[in-house]
């Protein structure tokens, strides 16, 4: 017995002692696998075209029918965009009761290649605009779906499709074998290097890693916005105007989304802090991304150092999670409505190995008719790369230099 007393925040000493296997063993046994194969669609079960149409509510209507017009694209596609209807259909499923930070949208296009801060590539998840506290299965179901909606739009046999997701589910349940025998700081640490692939039994992906990190690595802020600016007769750049992509905006926007960034650079480390002091605050414009986020308020902010380098931000509205509904329904707890671009944040930090240095999030005032704030947009701040053409399933840039996200 410890001579200690008990410390808030940390493991008790029972928890300690606990074997895991004995406890992953009665877990299965009152609820074992075999149920997780089984799914009959509820009868209140909402209609997919009214569950788009009102998810629609809010965003800039113009953009609306590019969003349904990604979504209508492929059975994938459309997965895609409704990861609220999944999270309905998974609501009554069968779970261990095991709960934990999920992305609630691990979809085979969010996983990708992205750059840590000295330029080092990582295969992680990228996207998590639906991100909180629930049942570990429903990310792991959501992964396995996808990869036979995007096996059969690749042409891929049905046997093939079902080949692909049993593999993954297989190699999910032995990296968890390898990671629970490691000490707790490197399960936590891992990332998916060589020798997790190899242990998965992935040893096929290895030469597909070689190919895929060769072209991420091309996609880094400096070659987003070689693309994406040009000089102007008064010194500087500025975005271009290639609609509806990328669109610049009215002045007054434009100030509201620049003015943001000082709330945004409170929620950063504070070695941050001089990085960012060495860039101006050039230009942004606002950029259409992804698929179920199109209609979102979505910019790009470009900043430049003192020799004219640019680091591009990404700002990108965030809304409640989809999820959130769902996962209380299955017995998880919901958090109250905070701010949603910090409850994104706090989720990509907890999940992702390595982050990106830059993530935050910030509030942009809309401005009105009148020059006072007619709207709130809560989000989440960081670098952008080349998301159209980044390397991987949904890259979202890779290479040096701050890469990632910004929310707002």
């Amino acid at each position: 017995m410890s001579r200690l007393p008990y410390v808030p925040g940390f493991a008790r000493p029972e928890e300690r002692g606990t074997s895991p296997k004995t406890v992953g063993k009665a877990l299965r046994e009152r609820t074992p696998r075999s149920e997780q194969g089984r799914f009959t669609p509820d009868a209140g079960r909402p209609d997919a075209v009214t569950t788009v149409e009102e998810s629609n509510a809010g965003r800039i209507p113009e953009l609306v029918p590019i969003r349904v017009g990604r979504m209508a694209a492929s059975p994938f596609a459309f997965l895609r965009g409704s990861a609220g209807l999944m999270a309905y259909d998974l609501m009554n499923s069968p779970v261990t009761g095991i709960g934990a930070q999920i992305c609630g949208d691990a979809h085979a296009g969010n996983f990708g290649l992205y750059g840590d801060a000295r330029g080092k590539l990582v295969m992680d998840l990228n996207d998590f605009d639906e991100t909180l506290y629930g049942p570990w299965e429903w990310d792991l179901k959501r992964l396995a779906a996808s990869l036979v909606l995007a096996g059969r739009e690749a042409g891929a046999g049905e046997e093939q499709c079902r080949e692909a997701a049993l593999d993954a589910a297989g190699a999910y349940r032995r990296t968890m074998r390898l990671l629970a025998g490691m000490p707790a700081a490197d399960a936590w640490n891992a990332i998916a290097d060589e020798q997790l692939v190899s242990y998965a039994d992935a040893h096929d992906l290895l030469g597909a890693l070689e190919r895929v990190v060769a072209k991420a690595r091309k996609n880094t802020s400096a070659r987003f916005a070689a693309k994406s600016t040009e000089r102007i007769p008064e010194g500087g750049k500025r975005f271009v105007d290639a609609p509806p992509v990328l669109r610049r905006i009215p002045d007054a926007e434009a100030a509201a989304v620049a003015a943001s960034l000082t709330g945004y650079l409170d929620t950063l480390p504070e070695d941050r802090l001089p990085l960012l002091a060495r860039y101006e605050v050039q230009d942004v414009a606002f950029r259409v991304v992804g698929t179920g986020s199109v209609g979102l308020r979505s910019y790009v902010v470009l900043l430049l150092d003192h020799r004219g380098e640019p680091l591009v931000l990404q700002v990108k509205e965030a809304r409640s999670s989809a999820l959130a509904p769902y996962v209380e329904k299955a017995g998880f707890p919901v958090p109250p409505a905070g701010h949603e671009g910090r409850r994104i944040v706090s989720g990509q930090r907890r999940m992702q190995v390595v982050s990106d240095s830059l993530l935050g999030w910030t509030t942009v005032y809309e401005p009105g008719a009148g020059g006072e704030g007619a709207g709130v947009s809560a989000g989440a701040v960081a670098g952008a790369g080349d998301a159209e053409s980044g390397a991987g399933a949904g890259a979202r840039g890779g290479g040096s230099g701050a890469l990632g996200t910004v929310a707002g």
